[in-house]
């Protein structure tokens, strides 16, 4: 009886399921065409305004409106902050790695050992011992 109501459920949970597809539903499609036009609007009045004079402006009755200099200033401004977020980024993850001549490069707290006893006919994964990785790759090495 269970097993039954188990599959039934799976069956119409199944068919309930949305499917995923890279085609936009209807809705997607129409924020996506507004998205887009509005860039290109946005990208117009910023070109208008960088290039008319500021005397035009002012006769058509636009008199609260950012300085000139920001036309160049505010692209600056976000080119650098991108280089730099990608630079403190990369500086973050240079800073986060350990040495290379440090044992956590080689074994931190999730390390998995061997197994002692495998019961199983697929082993569990885990970490390969350096000194086995060593041997199978250098041959064996006779320290003394």
């Amino acid at each position: 009886m269970a097993a039954a109501a188990l599959r039934l459920f799976l069956f119409k949970w199944s068919l309930g399921a949305p499917e995923h597809h890279p085609s936009p539903t209807p809705s997607r499609a129409i924020y996506g065409f507004v998205l887009y036009v509005t860039t290109y609007v946005l990208l117009g009045t910023y070109t208008l305004w960088a290039v008319i004079p500021d005397e035009w402006l002012t006769e058509v009755g636009l008199t609260y409106r950012p300085q000139k200099h920001w036309a160049i200033t505010g692209p600056i401004y976000v080119c650098v902050s991108f280089v730099l977020f990608i630079a403190s980024y990369v500086g973050l993850n240079l800073y986060n790695t350990p040495s290379l001549d440090s044992i956590y490069t080689i074994k931190d707290e999730f390390s998995r050992r061997i197994p002692t006893s495998i019961s199983q006919d697929i082993p569990p994964p885990y970490d390969i011992p350096i000194q086995i990785t060593n041997e199978r790759y250098y041959g064996c090495y006779n320290q003394s």
